[in-house]
């Protein structure tokens, strides 16, 4: 015969079911306390025939009305509706219109903010026009009246500076080609 796991858990809920057996010992503590066996008594039935449609009718009666207390609370609560429904719709009418206002004067101001734009980008494009055109017309003037001997000077070539305490000397060149 082939050998069977058991989970310890599945054999404690065997012997649960089964109850009280003497031969198989209590390891766990799990069975079942041992009652006392009393003689059954029997309840005493009496049963009237005209008694169990009294109970029929009396569960049909009750369950009829509540339904119709149910039926007029709701009547009750769709008649206060439309009184409430009218209150909180002018209400909200009156909502609408206060964030129309708010919107109409949110989009002029975002207008007027935009026409001040345009008005700075048109004052700045102006000015560096104007910018431009007084550069162009520094460097369009009439160069200086030559210093005499200018032509002779620029044919020497700066070499450096030297100091040795309180005298400087500078050295020059003459540019090649002369």
């Amino acid at each position: 015969m082939p050998s069977r796991h058991i989970s310890p858990q599945s054999f404690d809920k065997l012997l649960y079911e089964l109850g009280d057996d003497p031969v198989i010992p209590d390891l766990h503590g799990i069975r079942k306390p041992a009652s006392p066996k009393a003689p059954a008594k029997a309840p005493i039935q009496i049963q009237l025939p005209g008694l169990v449609d009294l109970k029929k009718i009396g569960v049909l009666a009750g369950l009829g009305i509540e339904l119709a207390c149910f039926g007029l609370y709701l009547f009750a609560l769709f008649e206060q509706a439309p009184s409430d429904l009218s209150a909180s719709n002018h209400h909200l009418q009156l909502e609408v219109s206060k964030l129309q206002k708010e919107l109409v004067a949110l989009r002029e101001e975002i207008l007027d903010v935009e026409d001040e734009i345009y008005e700075s980008m048109d004052l700045l494009e102006v000015s560096i026009h104007s910018f431009n055109k007084n550069k162009s017309s520094k460097n369009s003037k009439p160069m200086d009246l030559a210093i005499p001997l200018e032509s002779e000077l620029r044919h020497w070539r700066y070499l450096g500076l030297s100091q040795i305490q309180d005298s400087q000397r500078a050295f020059f060149t003459m540019a090649k080609g002369w």
